[in-house]
This record gives structure tokens, C-alpha cells and sequence, in this order.
């Protein structure tokens, strides 16, 4: 039994020494250490209000679009009533400068020519009635000369009337157009703001994502541009590691990387999109041979699959291996 010994035991150390050989393939300067982090999407409003409702709760998934919150909006909403009547009123306006005179106001003017016409043509006869007496000297100068003027007046009061039946047919003046249609614009830009300023008290959600927080509770005031809901969108999730500076020529921008957690039994696919320009940890003297070696910079992943990113969360202990 003694004279086996020395052979099983060779036998087990070879047994080890092959278990260890794909162990120790990969060198530990090729894992980094690292964490992960996100980058957080804070919405809030650009006009103060009370909060009025609260659409999401922490940890709630919210897709894009998705309601979060609503403040109160009574006083936008009368000014989106009020401008739209003014609108109303510009354009009521504009319109009646392009129009001509109303129906009834052209029968009035067109009466008016009717019996001015008539007078003429009375004035036209009298005339030349009282021409061929003065021929037989049966009136006298003067008659005759008021006859002649009653014509001419009654002839000048008909050019009055069809001019005004003319202009009647016409709109206003071009220069009072353009005015009433700069009031028209002025009036429904104005209206463009109120409404903007009514939409910016609902505000939903720029991207999809997790709700990492809420700041404020139903009935506080919300000051104008204060983050009210926090979102972290899985493709802002990323992993942060350190290199080496002798190992930095090997991870330019668009490297496969491979992030493993603790425990985890899968590693999650990432290139990396970020190295940092400036080391980290420099030593405060010279850079000699031997502090060089501490000389570590700063590198971003982001896994190939934003949806990997779910169950990682900022902070999160890493390693990131190629």
C-alpha cells in the first residue's frame, strides 16, 4: 500500500494541474472592476401650479408619451377662452373690411339714385322748357337761369350717387386690410402661446423607462422647471470600469466588451462608447516606471441590448471582461 502512495498523489497533482490550466487561461489584468450608472431623465414643467394628479408611482414602467403628472390650469384655460374670442372678433373684423356695404344699406344708395335720376330728367325738361319760353320772351332771364342750375345740380347729384353705389360694391381701403389681417395674426399667435402654455401643465413622459422617483405629492406647489417624476430609460443605463493605461490602446470606441455581475451566471454583450481623457489616480510627483503602472482611465460601456439593462441598476458592483 505505502509504495502507491507517491503515484496516486502524482496523479491527483496532474488532475489539478489540468482543471487550472483553462482556469487561469484568461489573466486577471484582463478583468476589470467597475459599476454601473445611469443617466436620468428629470421632467418638470416650465410654469409653476399645483399639482393636481400624479399619473406614475416609483417603480412603475411608463412608455413613451405616457402621462406622469398634471398641474392646475384655470387660468390657462381662460386665457386660451379669451383669445380665441379675440380671435373671433379680428377676424369678424377682417372679414367685414373685405366685404362691401351690407344688402340693405346698397338698396338705400341705389333708392336714392333711382329718385336722383328722376330729378334730373324733371330738371332736364324744366330746362329746355324754360329755354324755348325765353325764345318767345314769355319768362324772364332769371327763371331761365335757375332752370339751367337746378339741371346741373340734379346731374352732379346722380355722379354723387353712382359713385357711391360703385364704392359701395367695393371692400375698404387696402392699407385698412392689411392692418385688420396684422391683428388677425397678432390674435391667433397669441392663441398658439396660450394653448402652448395650457399643454405645458400635462406633461408625459419623453422616453420609456423605469420611474426612479417622484419629488412632490397631489396638492404641493410645483415651481416652474422643478423635477416633478424621474426616469432612467434602459439605453441610458451603461457600465463604467477602469483600464489600465497600458491597456488602453486595446479599448478605442466601438469595442465588444463583456459585463458580468456578481453571481450572475450569464455576461451581457456592450461595446464601449467612452474613454475618458484624463487618468484617474495620478500620482501627485513624477511619472516614473513604477507609478505609470497605477495610471488608470476611465471607460463607458453600453450593453448591445438596452432591454439587458433592466435588471441592472445604477451603482451596481461589475466586471468587464472582452
Amino acid at each position: 500500500m505505502n509504495t502507491n502512495l507517491p503515484s496516486v498523489f502524482v496523479a491527483v497533482l496532474l488532475a489539478v494541474a489540468l482543471l487550472c490550466i483553462p482556469a487561469c487561461s484568461r489573466s486577471s489584468s484582463e478583468v476589470w472592476n467597475g459599476y454601473m450608472e445611469g443617466e436620468f431623465v428629470r421632467v418638470s414643467a416650465p410654469i409653476s401650479g399645483q399639482l393636481m394628479k400624479l399619473a406614475v408611482a416609483r417603480g412603475a414602467e411608463v412608455r413613451p408619451g405616457a402621462a406622469l403628472f398634471t398641474l392646475e390650469s384655470a387660468s390657462e384655460a381662460a386665457a386660451v377662452a379669451e383669445s380665441e374670442a379675440k380671435l373671433a372678433r379680428s377676424e369678424a373684423q377682417l372679414e367685414n373690411l373685405r366685404k362691401g356695404k351690407r344688402p340693405v344699406e346698397m338698396e338705400m344708395v341705389e333708392a336714392q339714385l333711382a329718385q336722383a335720376e328722376a330729378n334730373w330728367q324733371l330738371a332736364t325738361a324744366n330746362r329746355a322748357r324754360q329755354e324755348k319760353l325765353a325764345v318767345e320772351r314769355t319768362v324772364s332771364a332769371v327763371t331761365l337761369d335757375e332752370a339751367r342750375a337746378s339741371e346741373v345740380n340734379a346731374r352732379a347729384r346722380v355722379a354723387e350717387l353712382r359713385a357711391m353705389v360703385e364704392q359701395g360694391k367695393l371692400g375698404a381701403r387696402a392699407d385698412e386690410i392689411s392692418a385688420a389681417e396684422s391683428e388677425v395674426e397678432a390674435a391667433r399667435r397669441t392663441l398658439v402661446q396660450a394653448k402652448w402654455k395650457m399643454d405645458q401643465k400635462t406633461q408625459g413622459a419623453p422616453a420609456g423607462g423605469r420611474v426612479t422617483d417622484t419629488f412632490f405629492r397631489e396638492g404641493e406647489m410645483v415651481a416652474a422647471g422643478t423635477p416633478v417624476v424621474e426616469i432612467l430609460p434602459p439605453e441610458n443605463v451603461k457600465a463604467r470600469f477602469f483600464v489600465p493605461q497600458d491597456q488602453l490602446p486595446s479599448l478605442p470606441p466601438g469595442t465588444p466588451v463583456q459585463v458580468r455581475t456578481d453571481g450572475g451566471r450569464a455576461t451581457i454583450p456592450a461595446r464601449v462608447v467612452r474613454v475618458a481623457s484624463q487618468a484617474e489616480y495620478t500620482p501627485p510627483f513624477i511619472y516614473s516606471r513604477e507609478n505609470r503602472s497605477h495610471l488608470v482611465f476611465l471607460v463607458e460601456a453600453k450593453p448591445d441590448n438596452p432591454a439587458d439593462a433592466v435588471n441592472l441598476p445604477p451603482g451596481l458592483p461589475v466586471e468587464v471582461t472582452r
